[in-house]
């Protein structure tokens, strides 16, 4: 990497790219199996982010590198450029901090910690007051409370916290301040005199401040997520890359520092949201998500701001714009990944998500890159490549919707549920594939795993039409015309799956993973739709029996 720093040739650099890439290659099958390795899922968590890191910035430092080579007196160039080296090196330091297992100059997690984990950690400390009235002084809890609600601040603070979340966040703070007062009078009563009336008034305190930290819990969640839901909804066309791209070929400079600026101001809101979420994520690996979120928009901004420069002074240069469209694609990613972030957010917030189906934001590792890789720099490849991985990330969110309905269900071990389950096991595994990790090693891998995903299609379509048959004709109906969507779709699959690949990789991935996620959405339906139709027609017969019950009963009296 050095080298390549000080690389002044086109043909140097080629030849050193060269080399740079088959290490990099060798460097991630290394560092994913030592990630793999790893028990600690925060470690985990933070050897995903830095090689993810890593893999986007090869890329980055292609066109950067060659958009400096081409303009060499561009000091905005020079400036993309060394920022990409930059958090490659970064990155790299964390690797070798995770795998050398020693912090930095000392550095502690204690100024890391989020509202949540110290909330978490607070109500464990007042529950074993319960046990042990000597555990800690009241100095201690109150000076950990403290620290809790100064964390607090980074909500109320924030200029894009609404008038009424401001005040209810600061009411609920000075509720659990009273709360603790109360309780830690009771806790010195409770240490001198033991008697029953005394341990049932420390049990109510305690309830009492735990429901009021919960209630901030809440609160805070809301705060965050709304904020979050809210700028991605108003980002969410991108009109400001858009824009850059044009002033950058048009040559404005007047409208490169209008849109540069206004980029600016969404990279600020978006770190300050990453920065809320992180607060309310609820587990280490979706907090390292946050924080790799957070360092993505920050840094990206500012490299997409470089670019733009670097074309607007040279509004011709094929490089410069290639350059920039880069820079533009990973911040549209990072967006979409903060989506997914979102949501499973709000699953684990809300009890619909455990760990065993994982974090589908959280970057993982590329051990199998070479699914759909080819070493060639080629733009079209890489455009294919692009639309592949955008098409994995949809039907990753389908999986995860389709987990969300499938847990709903009492019965896991019915029909309809059990072949839903393996379709949605099937499709994250071809979601992992779209990522160059998973399961599927080969292209001969997915094209076996789709055959069986169609066979389970249409499986589940045969016991959703046998469950039909129990129903009134107007629900009948409504199940019906789901599956004659499925149906053709399970079949067209198959068609595909058999079809020779005569050198067309891309093409026949793509069509194979549209259908997919087609099939996936109406799945959704159907788990959806087929709970509702169960628990009607269960609640039918239980009404029909308790009539039959009554009218016996009549008819014996």
């Amino acid at each position: 990497m050095e080298r390549l720093e000080k690389v002044n040739s086109f043909q140097e650099f080629v030849q050193i790219f060269s080399q740079f890439g088959n290490e990099m290659v060798e460097f991630a099958h290394l560092t994913g199996d030592r990630q793999n390795d790893l028990k600690d899922e925060k470690k985990k968590a933070k050897m995903a982010a830095a090689r993810a890191v890593l893999e986007k910035c090869t890329m980055m430092l292609l066109t950067a590198s060659k958009t400096c080579l081409r303009h060499p007196n561009c000091e905005s160039a020079h400036k993309n450029k060394e920022g990409v080296f930059d958090r490659m090196k970064v990155a790299l330091d964390k690797v070798i901090e995770i795998v050398t297992d020693c912090k930095p100059n000392g550095e502690t997690d204690i100024s890391s910690i989020t509202v949540f984990t110290g909330i978490k950690e607070f109500k464990i400390n007042i529950e074993t007051l319960r046990e042990n009235r000597y555990f800690q002084s009241k100095e201690s809890l109150s000076a950990t409370l403290e620290a809790i609600l100064e964390r607090t601040e980074d909500f109320t603070d924030s200029a894009s916290t609404s008038h009424e979340h401001r005040e209810r966040i600061l009411e609920l703070s000075t509720q659990a301040r009273m709360e603790l007062q109360q309780l830690t009078s009771v806790w010195i009563q409770a240490q001198n005199q033991k008697t029953k009336s005394i341990a049932e008034e420390l049990e109510l305190s305690t309830l009492k401040i735990s429901h009021s930290l919960n209630e901030l819990k809440k609160e805070l969640h809301s705060t965050a997520t709304q904020l979050a839901a809210d700028l991605l909804k108003y980002h969410a066309d991108h009109v400001v890359l858009k824009a850059l791209k044009l002033t950058g070929v048009e040559g404005n400079l007047e409208g490169l520092a209008e849109y540069a600026c206004k980029l600016s101001e969404q990279k600020e809101q978006l770190v300050e949201s990453c920065r809320l979420l992180r607060h309310v994520s609820g587990t280490e690996p979706l907090e390292i998500t946050c924080i790799h979120a957070e360092e993505t928009f920050q840094v990206t901004g500012q490299q997409i701001i470089s670019a733009a420069e670097t074309l607007t002074l040279h509004p011709s240069s094929k490089i410069a714009k290639e350059n920039l469209d880069v820079f533009c694609e990973a911040w549209e990613s990072q967006i979409s990944d903060m989506s997914t972030l979102l949501r499973e957010i709000n699953d684990v917030f809300e009890g619909r998500r455990g760990e065993k189906y994982g974090y589908l934001s959280l970057p993982k590792p590329m051990k199998n890159n070479a699914n759909l890789k080819s070493l060639k720099p080629d733009k079209s490849d890489s455009e294919e490549k692009a639309r592949i991985a955008k098409l994995g990330l949809k039907l990753g969110l389908l999986t995860s919707d389709a987990n969300c309905e499938i847990e709903k269900w009492e019965n896991q071990e019915n029909e309809i549920v059990r072949y839903g389950r393996n379709m949605s096991s099937m499709a994250y595994s071809l979601y992992l594939f779209t990522r160059g990790e998973g399961p599927l090693n080969t292209s001969q891998d997915l094209i076996h795993q789709l055959e069986v995903f169609a066979e389970e299609g249409l499986k589940l379509a045969s016991s959703v039409q046998a469950f039909s048959k129990q129903l009134k004709d107007d629900d009948k109906l409504m199940l019906l015309l789901e599956i004659n969507k499925l149906i053709p779709l399970c079949h067209q699959l198959q068609t595909i799956t058999k079809t020779p690949l005569q050198n067309q990789v891309f093409l026949k991935v793509d069509k194979c993973i549209t259908k997919t996620r087609s099939m996936m959405a109406i799945l959704v339906q159907l788990l959806s739709l087929c709970f509702k139709l169960l628990k009607k027609f269960q609640m039918e017969n239980n009404r029909w029996v308790s009539v039959t019950n009554k009218d016996s009963v009549d008819g014996k009296t």
